[in-house]
């Protein structure tokens, strides 16, 4: 929030809903481009990953829960739209099983990243271990959906060690990510 000419406050969140729906819209973009680790493909989209659980904690702590609920809904609807019409313009069919793993992974992984950060910051003065812990939990989440809904990975001979190397990767981007969200002031909408 920012104060206008009028001394009146300017809810900016908009922003940062924008900001998130783009990353949403950024990571789904990212999935089909992979690198390879131990002859392992991973995507580049577990790079974007814990950026999209920051944005969405500094919503919640300069903001409020619900106005993260909103983003949290706003870019996961927007993500599926925009699949569904990058289907159509490539000309491919558009079946739902294509959304209902990065979805189901996207929304849950989020709300469990919401939860539990707003727990933390409602109920302890968050330690930078716990929020550490957050985000790799919510990492893990969205890891293990998507390996299983969308890609249908159990039963391949690589799943558990392309799925610890993602987990990895996220858990080192996750540090500096951690230092970040430490550094971020609360709102007016959370009583301290």
């Amino acid at each position: 929030m920012t104060k206008n000419k009028k001394n009146e406050l300017y809810d900016d969140s908009w922003i940062y809903i924008l900001l998130l729906t783009t990353l949403a819209i950024l990571l789904e973009s990212l999935k089909s481009y992979t690198f390879k680790i131990s002859g392992v493909n991973i995507t580049y989209s577990i790079i974007l990953l814990p950026i999209v659980f920051l944005i969405a904690n500094y919503i919640t702590k300069k903001y409020s829960y619900k106005r993260c609920v909103a983003a949290i809904a706003i870019s996961a609807v927007i993500s599926v739209c925009f699949m569904a019409l990058l289907s159509f313009a490539l000309g491919k069919n558009l079946l739902l099983s294509n959304f209902t793993g990065e979805f189901c992974a996207y929304v849950v992984s989020q709300f469990v990243n919401l939860t539990i950060y707003y727990f933390l910051l409602k109920n302890t003065k968050p330690q930078m271990i716990l929020v550490y812990l957050n985000y790799s939990f919510s990492l893990i989440t969205f890891t293990l959906f998507y390996t299983i809904l969308n890609l249908n990975m159990i039963l391949l001979d690589d799943f558990w060690t392309k799925y610890f190397i993602m987990i990895g990767i996220g858990f080192i981007i996750n540090i500096p990510l951690t230092i970040i969200d430490n550094t971020c002031k609360r709102g007016r909408d959370i009583k301290k």
